[in-house]
């Protein structure tokens, strides 16, 4: 089904159905056309990620000094605000740190003929703490050994060949959560593959990828969060992924494609078309609002989502 969105749109009702996948729309296309196969400044082009300017809680609100009296707010932050979302940007992609499940909240990459092709070596890299996190949240490789699931990429590394640094960043495990080893090497490594496919008939595709945590129904008929959590550093495993893809044409449209899948095991016989949802539920279901941003760079946006 194919739909298209205008400046002025509404969000309809849309339920989550039990076990379903849904997912989540981050992206944003504009003047693109002709820029660098490199995805330098790609924060800067990202324009729906608000991200702040400060590097430090204590830098947000400083306490004022002086005869002056402070606002009751600017008070009440003299010794810092506990938390400021964690956005970082890397070599190759842009990413939101969620330091309460030890995983990326979401990871926004951008894509083009250029960018999946080149001689960097998968082998050569190798998964990594991620320094830039506190050691309090940080996920680490002890907490995956034995855990039964695989480190599975949100930016996927052959998204990178164009660069043996940026191909090395993927490798950092807050780019990683705890994914069943069948999605892993199957139905999930095929729509990774789809994404790099892509590139040969759209000038840019904007790739965003996160984990999911979603209710189900108990046999009381209240509905439940439920997740497991591994190793030491308890890194929370996501009940489903999702995959947004933001694809612009020669032509200067924009097209909208959001996948999701369960984090289980997923014949990979399925046609990835299955796992097209809805935008207006993934936004519903994360928390996150994305069509109005992708609409600041468009005028028009079509969403093309599973056949009823």
């Amino acid at each position: 089904m194919r739909r298209a969105f205008s400046s002025r749109w509404l969000i309809s009702s849309v339920s989550l159905t039990v076990g379903a996948g849904i997912g989540v729309a981050l992206a944003a296309a504009s003047d693109a056309r002709g820029s660098p196969p490199i995805p330098g400044g790609l924060l800067h082009r990202v324009p729906i990620i608000p991200v702040p300017s400060v590097h430090a809680a204590s830098e947000l609100a400083p306490y004022p000094r002086g005869p002056s009296t402070p606002s009751r707010s600017a008070a009440a932050a003299k010794y810092g605000l506990p938390s400021l979302p964690h956005v970082t940007s890397r070599e190759g992609y842009v990413m939101s740190y969620d330091p309460r499940n030890r995983t990326a909240a979401w990871v926004i990459e951008r894509l083009n003929a250029e960018t999946v092709r080149g001689a960097s070596e998968r082998g050569a890299c190798a998964f990594r703490e991620d320094d830039s996190v506190h050691a309090y949240h940080r996920a680490r490789n002890a907490d995956y050994r034995g855990s039964g699931f695989d480190r599975g990429h949100l930016a996927a590394a052959a998204n990178h060949k164009w660069s043996q640094k940026a191909m090395d960043d993927t490798f950092y495990l807050s780019n990683v959560a705890p994914q069943n080893p069948h999605l892993n090497q199957n139905a999930w490594n095929n729509l990774e593959k789809h994404c790099r496919a892509l590139t040969k008939h759209y000038e840019n595709v904007f790739v965003c990828s996160g984990p999911l945590y979603l209710p189900r129904q108990e046999p009381d008929g209240k509905m439940y969060v439920k997740y497991q959590v591994i190793g030491k550093s308890h890194v929370a495993v996501p009940t489903h992924f999702f995959k947004v893809v933001i694809l612009e044409t020669q032509r200067g449209g924009v097209e909208l494609r959001p996948y999701v899948m369960p984090n289980a095991p997923v014949d990979d016989k399925i046609p990835l078309e299955r796992f097209l949802v809805p935008i207006e539920s993934i936004e519903r279901a994360s928390g996150l609002l994305f069509v109005p941003n992708i609409l600041h760079n468009t005028s028009s946006l079509q969403a093309i989502t599973a056949h009823a």
